[in-house]
């Protein structure tokens, strides 16, 4: 009989916009290469910029918040796997597949650590060094909760799974490093890019829904931006990403060479053109899609501690990491202007995409946490009281305020 994976999403997929949803795409990907029938399932409604899972062969169905018709529907569906998008996911449904399939393997992808990501623009607005009372803030405690519910969770990033094993005490068997599963940039493929001299200008990309991308490009704009005009007269910079708002679109400025270009129907083609990606990212966590983007396509990067970090491991980054805006300016003049140093550093992103994240050996190495886990999940959750006492306590909460709502809205 085929195996059934119910993927429950805070959003439906959007792969062209953000990082998120190429990273969902992998995972969808992979569970389909391994034969499994997948419904995605969302109490979202669906965008224009979302992908089209049925042309894979995969159902897409609509869910209600605290509705038990979400019953009904599950016990029908009798899932092998519930993959739940973001701990939110989990929070709202979790209760409902424990109850009516309490024999499915629950993972929850986490994406990034939303708490950490909260603790870290806290911490920058009040303009104070990020530590452990901005970590331990009311997200993480809800994520941490929903990570001990799970079987196991996926972990984008190494910095994140320390993080959680040493701040929150995580235990090791609860999670795994799932980091993105790319295809191996070939030299067949690196020769095809453009040359230094074809490209010109320089590129950030990022959804304008995600708030650490917004501020990226407003410190660009006031800050950082100025300073390599005033090296680089003729210099552009042209900013890429989904749903750009008024805020947004009003940064634009021709004389300045500061242009808001929107979205990005093939980040391929933009990410080719240009000559050095800027990521000053302030806040923030998981791994960075833009670096990835810019990576594949032979586009060196000049980028912030927060936008590098997960992202090399022991290797060097494709480019220059710089805190300091004068250093952040100077090292992009600096890249923009030298060719044999570009080209070096567009040679060490393809070294990153290779080794830290070759698809063949992360999926290989998911699929067999996974059959582990489906054949031992009575053991695995019997060594995790944790998890059974906030079963136990914290979905009881959200249970019977779950029906409560219901009842209401009748």
């Amino acid at each position: 009989m085929q195996k059934r994976l119910l993927i429950i999403g805070v959003v439906w997929p959007e792969p062209k916009s953000s990082a998120a949803g190429s990273r969902m795409m992998q995972l969808i990907v992979l569970f389909l290469s391994q034969h499994y029938k997948i419904t995605f399932a969302t109490a979202t409604s669906k965008t224009d910029n979302a992908y089209d899972l049925k042309s894979l062969g995969i159902n897409e169905v609509t869910i209600q918040l605290n509705s038990s018709s979400f019953d009904d529907f599950i016990s029908e569906l009798q899932p092998d796997i519930v993959l739940f998008d973001r701990f939110l996911a989990e929070e709202q449904f979790g209760w409902r597949v424990s109850e009516i399939c309490p024999k499915a393997l629950r993972i929850l992808d986490t994406e990034d650590l939303h708490g950490l990501r909260k603790g870290r623009a806290q911490a920058l607005k009040a303009q104070d060094t990020f530590d452990k009372t901005y970590l331990f803030n009311d997200t993480s405690k809800r994520e941490i909760a929903s990570i001990y519910r799970c079987d196991i969770s996926l972990i984008i990033s190494e910095a994140e799974m320390q993080i959680l094993k040493k701040d929150f005490k995580v235990d090791e068997s609860l999670l795994h490093y799932l980091p993105f599963m790319l295809n191996e940039v070939t030299l067949i493929a690196a020769k095809k890019l453009p040359l230094f001299e074809k490209r010109q200008h320089f590129i950030t990309i990022g959804n304008f829904l995600h708030e650490p991308n917004y501020k990226a490009v407003l410190y660009l704009k006031q800050t950082v931006w100025p300073l390599i005009k005033k090296q680089l007269p003729k210099a552009q910079l042209h900013i890429y990403g989904a749903y750009a708002s008024q805020k947004v679109n009003q940064l634009h400025n021709e004389k300045e060479g500061f242009l808001i270009q929107g979205f990005a129907d093939d980040v391929n083609q933009v990410m080719q053109m240009s000559k050095i990606c800027l990521a000053p990212l302030q806040f923030g966590a998981g791994l960075k899609g833009k670096l990835v983007d810019a990576m594949q396509n032979g586009t060196p990067c000049i980028m912030s501690t927060i936008a590098a970090e997960g992202m090399f491991g022991e290797l060097k980054p494709n480019g220059f990491i710089a805190d300091d805006p004068q250093e952040f300016a100077n090292k992009s003049v600096q890249l923009y202007q030298d060719e044999v140093l570009w080209v070096e550093k567009q040679q060490q992103g393809f070294k990153v995409i290779n080794k830290r994240f070759d698809k063949e050996l992360h999926e290989k190495a998911f699929v067999e946490v996974v059959e582990k886990l489906i054949q031992t999940l009575d053991t695995h959750r019997m060594n995790n009281f944790i998890g059974q006492m906030l079963q136990h306590q914290t979905m009881q909460s959200t249970k019977y305020m779950s029906k409560w709502i219901e009842a209401k809205n009748k």
